[in-house]
């Protein structure tokens, strides 16, 4: 049966059932949460949270773990969605200028304090069985096509590029509607599909993945939402948390999977990552020409 509660009436019914179970300061949290305007915990960083609260980011954090959202992005991401289809998106913008202000020091500091809260929610998120199947499913690949429409492209791009480098056959691919079709032609048996996609469903991912299971080709999806979805018909899925918010660039936890990726690829055969590192150096400084003898 589909729940119709708001997100702050699920947050509430989630709050009741382990009031008993709180400490005074989770308590505290919890008490900010469900009274707060959605708007004014989407932009709110953990320290301001423990401030309002009276008590401390690291108090903020164990309290969303205890509630169920693994740290402050996933209850921002839990309010998002309401909040972001009920608001147009200009209103947002001014939203969001408004709340952060005009103090450049804060400005700053906001946007590191968003990227941190996802890179940490997205390293508590890790899953080491899950992981080792993702890695051994590129390692093993014949070619690697790399997936990432709109936002998601830039990840889509840097995973292909440094797969390259590495002496992987990879390349990026982020066409829609018909243009994709051309583009999953030569998908074959042995290769694999690393998928860059944060929440939409989009009809691209399904066909995808449906051609890539036909063909005999392994998948990975990296994404923050689409996980139970598409859990049975992948290899694996690692989580990459996106922005609630807007303040921090989408594609920011996707990279860092990619890296994550890449290097556990180069640990399986340090010799070829080497080796071809060496060459891309040479033909680098066959470019630049002689060096100038000073």
């Amino acid at each position: 049966m589909e729940n119709s509660q708001s997100p702050i009436e699920q947050l509430r019914a989630v709050v009741r059932q382990v009031w008993e179970e709180l400490s005074p300061a989770e308590r505290a949290v919890c008490q900010y949460l469900i009274s707060a305007a959605p708007e004014q915990i989407l932009f709110a960083s953990a320290a301001e949270l423990g401030t309002a609260t009276g008590t401390s980011n690291a108090t903020v954090i164990r309290t969303m773990q205890r509630l169920g959202f693994g740290g402050l992005p996933g209850l921002k991401r839990a309010l998002a969605a309401e909040f972001s289809s009920a608001v147009a998106p200009d209103i947002r913008l001014q939203q969001r200028i408004s709340h952060v202000g005009h103090d450049l020091s804060d400005i700053w500091a906001r946007v590191f304090d968003e990227a941190f809260e996802r890179i940490e929610h997205c390293k508590r998120l890790f899953d080491q069985e899950v992981f080792t199947r993702a890695v051994s499913v590129v390692a093993a690949a014949g070619s690697v096509l790399v997936y990432g429409a709109g936002a998601s492209e830039p990840a889509a791009r840097h995973l292909a590029l440094k797969l390259g480098r590495r002496g992987h056959r990879a390349r990026p691919i982020s066409a829609t509607g018909f243009a994709l079709a051309d583009e999953l032609l030569w998908l074959g048996h042995g290769d694999a599909v690393v998928i860059f996609q944060p929440g939409r469903r989009l009809r691209e991912i399904e066909v995808l993945i449906d051609r890539a299971r036909a063909v005999g080709a392994g998948v990975v999806l990296v994404s923050d939402e689409l996980g139970a979805a598409f859990s049975g018909s992948v290899e694996a899925v690692l989580s990459a948390p996106h922005t609630p918010t807007g303040i921090t660039a989408e594609p920011l936890t996707g990279m860092i999977v990619a890296d994550a990726l890449l290097l556990a690829v180069d640990s399986l055969d340090e010799n070829r990552s080497v080796e071809y590192s060496h060459q891309l150096t040479a033909l680098r400084e066959q470019l630049l020409g002689p060096r100038k003898v000073q």
